[in-house]
């Protein structure tokens, strides 16, 4: 009965405050972005981010900018693991922001404000800007390892579409995970991200499968991997990459084969998570917390 009373309590303040502010009467979407960019700053979840994207870019560099391996399959392979893990990183994400929100007033501020579709659109943008962040400096100390070590590299566009490419891939795994966060809790979201986790590997043939093979891995299994939401980062990121190297080598039928698979998980992606995300969105306001509803 306790967690039912803050929630109507919570309710019944944020009542008032519309009543007593009539320009505040709803919880914008800019509103809610501004309060979680507040709360991001001393969130856990950046030092996680940032501390995961420096050390798996330096080690990562460093191991690529002096091995006998193909620095440009080396390029495409540390994408394709950044890409495979994060879904992992997003149920890790997920799961402790629910956390973090149910201490902090069981849900209140995503469940117990007027528009819950504001503070979701909001939830979504500020992990994805952190999946973004880590993405990017991961991607910055690798290259720029290989860079100093004189070794070749992709495009710089190719690289930018790539690590592009991992944060919108992940827009609907968050969108999902974020969900399952919500209504079963951290361990089912850490759970559901270990397992895309595996599943984008698999899908790809296996960890640095195309660096061992000496291959083009990102169209491996395309026809199965483009409709598997926890694949998708890892075929944005490595696609791009892939493409790059195959014009430079005049691989046009390779070329070709590439960016055919490139546009079938675009056009996957983007129809799934438009689908996706307006499903979580027209649900918003009718989502309560089975762990405080039961009370």
């Amino acid at each position: 009965m306790a967690g039912a009373e803050a929630r109507a309590k919570a309710r019944e303040a944020g009542t008032r405050t519309c009543e007593a502010e009539p320009g505040r009467a709803r919880v914008t979407f800019r509103r809610a972005l501004r309060s979680e960019a507040v709360r991001m700053r001393h969130s856990p979840l950046v030092v996680l981010h940032v501390a995961l994207a420096v050390a798996l870019g330096a080690l990562a560099g460093a191991y690529f900018a002096f091995s006998a391996w193909d620095s440009l399959l080396g390029t495409d392979a540390f994408f394709q693991l950044l890409g495979a893990g994060a879904p992992l990183l997003a149920g890790i994400s997920c799961g402790l922001a629910a956390d973090a929100e149910q201490r902090a007033g069981e849900g209140a501020n995503v469940l117990g404000v007027s528009s819950r579709r504001g503070a979701l659109a909001a939830k979504l943008a500020a992990l994805l800007a952190l999946c973004l962040m880590a993405a990017a400096i991961a991607a910055a100390l690798f290259c720029g390892a290989l860079a100093l070590a004189g070794r070749s590299l992709p495009d710089t566009a190719a690289v930018a579409l790539a690590t592009a490419g991992i944060a919108l891939g992940s827009l609907c795994s968050y969108a999902i995970l974020w969900c399952v966060a919500l209504r079963f809790g951290r361990n089912a979201s850490i759970g559901m991200g270990t397992l895309g986790f595996i599943a984008a590997l698999t899908l790809m043939g296996g960890l640095a499968n195309g660096l061992v093979t000496g291959t083009f891995s990102g169209a491996f299994s395309i026809g199965a991997a483009a409709f598997v939401p926890f694949a998708w980062p890892s075929r944005l990121a490595s696609l791009p990459l892939e493409l790059s190297i195959a014009a430079g080598m005049g691989a046009q039928a390779q070329v070709e084969a590439l960016a055919a698979a490139y546009a079938t998980v675009t056009c996957a992606c983007t129809a799934i998570t438009a689908v996706v995300l307006a499903v979580a969105l027209a649900a918003a306001n009718r989502f309560e917390n089975p762990r405080r509803s039961g009370e």
